[in-house]
């Protein structure tokens, strides 16, 4: 009987414990996306897009067209898992709310990748990876992509795909 009287007390310290995360602060990441920060395209970035785009036309799909605004929506999440030192997908609902409001995209996803040297490496690892695959065969219109190296010489990508 007792414990019939304390489950209401609990529900509402519970409501009130799950509504409190919404005053969370968020990372420096989601106040940082500046879409007008495109730098310039790198030869590997080049050679990843160019890849993934004789992937698509190889098995009879539409090349994808790059986009500045991705490119810097890409750039600003490499450099943000460079800075937490950490391969994520974090903060991703972000980005995708940029490039819906900024370059016009029904459609976002994005692959993620680290410490591969070359552009064929990267490119052949999300090729065999069906998740990664699906993406880069998916019904997308525009990508580009970030490459960005740390420190220490190590590769971190960011490569976005979008609908429009």
């Amino acid at each position: 009987m007792k414990v019939f009287k304390t489950l209401p007390l609990l529900a509402i310290v519970a409501l009130f414990s799950f509504t409190s995360c919404s005053t969370e602060s968020f990372p420096e990441e989601v106040s940082t996306i500046n879409i007008n920060n495109v730098p310039q395209a790198k030869v590997i970035e080049l050679e990843i897009l160019e890849l993934i785009n004789e992937h698509r036309i190889s098995i009879g799909l539409t090349p994808l067209v790059n986009h500045n605004i991705i490119k810097s929506v890409a750039f600003t999440h490499t450099d943000y898992m460079i800075e937490v030192d950490n391969v994520s997908h974090d903060n991703f609902f972000q980005r995708k709310a940029s490039l819906q409001q900024h370059a016009s995209a029904s459609k976002v996803s994005e692959n993620v990748a680290f410490a591969f040297n070359s552009a064929e490496s990267v490119v052949n690892a999300w090729i065999n990876s069906d998740s990664h695959r699906a993406t880069i065969e998916g019904d997308f219109t525009d990508f580009d992509i970030s490459a960005e190296q740390n420190a220490q010489g190590k590769w971190y990508y960011t490569n976005i795909f979008i609908k429009r």
